[in-house]
């Protein structure tokens, strides 16, 4: 584990210090103090000692003048010079002592020949030269002085002694007299020497009172002093102690202490026992690594690892360890820092990083100034500028409106105001190409709102705009065959009708609409359809060339615009160009088919001044001319409006005819032709309308398929048959097969089978008395799902009769399922019978089919005795038509199957006019 070791002095150690240095100061000080006074002690010993000298010199010295004055013996007076010279030598060096000019030595001869202490010598000197002021110590002094004069009057008398011995011996008087003046001088000398030694004694007393209580003072004020410091610097140390335990335990990071020596802890604060989830009990004495597991040494000395908390929880966390001092026990002080957001945030960073470089837009990252500092990896696919190739490049530069000019100011307000600023753009590539560009840029700011750095984020939208274009084109035309839609079709118009009306012209619309394509679509597939749907678009672009806009708005119907005319032939002479060119012969596949159109035209501002009101009144003219002839064009008229109202009214009245039953059937028996007997009977739909009386089906059944109605007829018509055929049963007639006519829209369905089952228990019908009837287009038209659908019939028990065989494209494969029961010739090919053998031939080979395939023929139409015998003595089974009854009511059915009368002119027809 790494760790930091302070080099700084133990804190406690350095805390104390001052106290211990407080204490030997006090301790000296004391001991300074007591030295001084010891020092006094020595000089006053020094004083008394010297007095006492001085007093036996003094002493001695009247004893020897004493004596030299009663004998005249020299030695005496020799003695006398000496203890004199003791006592002046002292009273010299007092005075020179005390004037501060003194040579030393010759103190020091002086302090030797009054057998001064050596150790006394620097006190007295002391005291001589700065104390004489002192209590004591200055009578003292002065007393000494006193006795300088009865000295040197003992001098005097010394040598008046030694001047009359040397003249003779003096006379006895005289002697006396100086002996009488020696006691006196004694006299007076003997309390000057005891009050010095008294005052010397006192002074001793009073400096040893002074010292002492000096002494006691300065250890006085020297222990306060130290007592105050050692009670500061513990104060200090016991509040550093708190806050220390205070910040110790309110730390934000977790502080352990471990024993340096056996890694064990110590102690914990606060946050480690929350993190860790244990008491300090149970954390105290186990060794950290069981806590901490370490997964990355850093080079600063750092350690990043996991703590295990609560429930084997583990925490990231950073621990940094210093060495640290308990007493004298060395101490891990192991600092662990919670680095969860840290590691959150380097992980949403790496992610952001990763995110940034795998995106498949382009970022990037520009200072304030807008010059490149990063791109990702996108960025670099998509232009080939990589970071270092922009640099010092301002990634704005690069960049340009759609329009080609820079990107202007008022981008750059936008952001400063809103932060961010999207839009499309141009960008040069590294090879010098450009291409669309989706810019995002954003500001990055400062806590202060100053712009840090941008962030743009690109993306190339060559595919989004070639899409968008695509799109476009896709929106305004027709995805079969290329034309203009019928919205942009109108909105060419708009704009040629606002020419036209300002330079005051005249424009076209022709509203074309092929013949018979319905035949084709149910005859040739509409795969086939649609081919010839393109052939005929390109012929009419073709013929238009430049002259005008072509459209297809639905279906087999197109519109052309003709603009800027001058006269209405000008119009008519191009639909006359159309018509023929659509009436040649068209190759689709392996077929070659004619067909022919009808085209109606309006003209602005005759006809109409609003585009929908043109568009309507070229489909009404195309309307009329399809009905008067077709391959034909007219130009509108108001009658043919009134036309249009009338088919769109129609439509309207059709959806209202389904939901108030205002359809019903009539029936047209199906006899055997043999024996003129009814075996069946076609229900067909008729309108009788409350207003405009019948209306034939021919007339609504087209526009039903247009609406989508036609399933919902279906299926009325079928329940309606179903119905009546259970009421004929119920009423005791003859079974009778009830044949109905399915649309393609229906028999196509997933669940058409399934309906018709439903239908078949509900009305209690066996399956084989129900015969539905389909155009062979519709087979073709449907497929696979055609045959699916007459498989399950056959299962079922439903026979399937194909209606209309021959008319129409016809494939043979078909023919062999087993479901087809029936097959019906149409009427087209029995009205030229017996007279017309194109149409013999016909009939008989499509009953010698119908014979060796089982399947049984029905001939529609037969209108007379011959075509009756004809068809009979081909071997045609089933005939229907008006030689044998028109359509008639149920009731009229009953009134048929229960007077046996047979129909025909003869015994065993009865001829039917024709409707009219």
């Amino acid at each position: 584990m790494d760790s930091i070791r302070s080099t700084s002095l133990r804190p406690l150690e350095r805390r104390l210090r001052p106290l211990a240095y407080g204490l030997v100061a006090v301790i000296g000080l004391i001991l300074l103090f007591t030295w001084g006074a010891l020092q006094v002690q020595v000089t006053l010993a020094g004083f008394l000692n010297g007095e006492s000298v001085w007093s036996k010199a003094q002493k001695q010295a009247v004893i020897d003048l004493s004596v030299y004055a009663e004998t005249g013996n020299t030695g005496r007076l020799a003695a006398f010079d000496q203890n004199y010279g003791l006592l002046m030598s002292d009273g010299w060096a007092r005075d020179a002592i005390a004037s501060g000019v003194y040579d030393r030595a010759e103190v020091d001869r002086a302090f030797e020949r009054g057998k001064i202490l050596p150790q006394a010598k620097p006190g007295m000197i002391f005291m001589l030269r700065c104390c004489t002021n002192v209590p004591h110590m200055r009578e003292a002094v002065a007393v000494w002085r006193e006795a300088d004069g009865p000295l040197k009057q003992l001098a005097d008398i010394a040598a008046e002694l030694k001047q009359a011995h040397a003249r003779g011996l003096p006379e006895h008087d005289w002697t006396v007299q100086r002996l009488a003046r020696i006691n006196a001088l004694n006299d007076e000398l003997e309390p000057l020497t005891k009050r010095f030694s008294l005052e010397v004694a006192q002074g001793a007393m009073w400096l040893g009172r002074v010292l002492f209580g000096s002494v006691f003072l300065v250890a006085a004020l020297a222990s306060l002093l130290w007592l105050s410091m050692a009670r500061r610097i513990l104060l200090g140390i016991r509040g550093t102690e708190e806050r220390y335990s205070l910040l110790y335990d309110s730390a934000a990071d977790a502080i352990i202490m471990v024993d340096e020596a056996s890694g064990r802890i110590l102690g914990a604060n606060r946050t480690a026992l929350q993190w860790t989830g244990q008491s300090m009990d149970s954390l105290l004495g186990r060794e950290l690594s069981e806590l901490f597991v370490p997964s990355l040494h850093r080079s600063d000395g750092a350690v990043t690892g996991e703590l295990y908390g609560r429930d084997g929880e583990m925490r990231p966390v950073e621990m940094r360890s210093s060495v640290a001092y308990w007493g004298t026990q060395s101490v891990h002080q192991s600092i662990l820092r919670d680095i969860t957001e840290r590691v959150s945030l380097e992980q949403q960073r790496r992610i952001a990083s990763e995110a940034m470089a795998s995106i498949a837009e382009g970022v990037i990252i520009a200072d304030a100034s807008r010059q490149v500092l990063r791109v990702n990896a996108a960025h670099i696919r998509m232009t080939g500028f990589t970071a270092q190739a922009l640099q010092d490049v301002r990634f704005d530069d690069l960049r340009c409106m759609p329009d080609g000019t820079p990107l202007p100011d008022s981008v750059w307000k936008i952001i400063h105001t809103d932060g961010n600023w999207v839009g499309e753009v141009r960008n040069r590539r590294l090879d010098g190409t450009s291409y669309p560009e989706w810019l995002s840029i954003s500001a990055i700011r400062d806590a202060d709102g100053n712009v840090q750095h941008y962030v743009a984020v690109i993306n190339n939208i060559s595919t989004a705009k070639a899409n968008e274009q695509r799109l476009q084109y896709m929106a305004a035309h027709d995805a079969l065959t290329g034309l203009a839609n019928r919205a942009e079709f109108e909105r060419r118009c708009v704009q040629a009708v606002a020419a036209a009306e300002r330079e005051r012209g005249m424009i076209a619309v022709l509203f074309i609409d092929l013949d018979a394509f319905k035949a084709v679509n149910d005859s040739y597939t509409h795969a086939i359809g649609d081919h010839l749907l393109v052939k005929v678009a390109e012929r009419i672009v073709y013929e238009l060339g430049d002259k005008g806009l072509a459209g297809r708005i639905g279906g087999d119907e197109f519109t052309v615009l003709l603009d800027d005319l001058y006269t209405r032939e000008q119009a008519s002479a191009m639909a006359g160009r159309l018509l023929t060119t659509l009436a040649a012969p068209v190759v689709v596949g392996d077929y070659e088919l004619a067909l022919s159109a009808s085209i109606g035209i309006a003209c602005y501002p005759l006809d109409g001044t609003d585009v929908p009101t043109l568009i309507t009144n070229a489909d009404a003219a195309m309307y009329a001319a399809k009905t008067e002839e077709r391959n034909a064009f007219r130009f509108y008229s108001p009658r043919m409006q009134a036309d249009a109202r009338r088919r769109i009214a129609l439509a309207s009245e059709l959806r209202k005819a389904l939901a108030e039953d205002e359809f019903h059937l009539q029936f047209q028996p199906t006899v055997e032709m043999r024996s003129g007997r009814i075996v069946a009977v076609e229900a067909l739909l008729r309108w009788h309308h409350p207003v405009r009386g019948r209306i034939p089906p021919g007339e609504f059944i087209p526009m039903a398929e247009k609406l989508g109605l036609i399933r919902r007829i279906d299926q009325w018509v079928l329940q309606a048959a179903c119905r009546q055929l259970s009421v004929w049963d119920k009423i005791g007639l003859p079974p009778l097969r009830m044949a109905v006519n399915v649309s393609a829209h229906w028999f196509g369905q997933a669940n058409f089978v399934d309906d018709i089952r439903a239908l078949l228990e509900s009305q209690r019908l066996a399956p084989e008395r129900l015969m539905l009837e389909i155009t062979e287009g519709a087979i073709l038209r449907l497929g696979e799902e055609m045959e699916r659908t007459l498989h399950a019939l056959h299962a079922l028990g439903v026979g399937v009769a194909i209606d209309d065989f021959g008319t129409g494209y016809s494939s043979m494969s078909y023919l062999k399922m087993r479901a087809i029961a029936y097959l019906k010739i149409d009427q087209s090919f029995v009205a030229g019978l017996p007279e017309d053998e194109s149409d013999g031939a016909i009939v008989e080979t499509m009953l010698t089919l119908c014979r060796k395939l089982g399947i049984s023929p029905i001939a529609e139409g037969i209108e007379t005795e011959e075509q009756h015998r004809f068809l009979l003595r081909a071997g045609c089974t089933e005939g229907q038509g008006y030689l044998y009854s028109r359509p008639i009511e149920p009731e009229e059915i009953v009134q048929l199957m229960t007077t046996g009368k047979r129909q025909g002119t003869s015994s065993h027809l009865r001829l039917v006019p024709p409707e009219v």
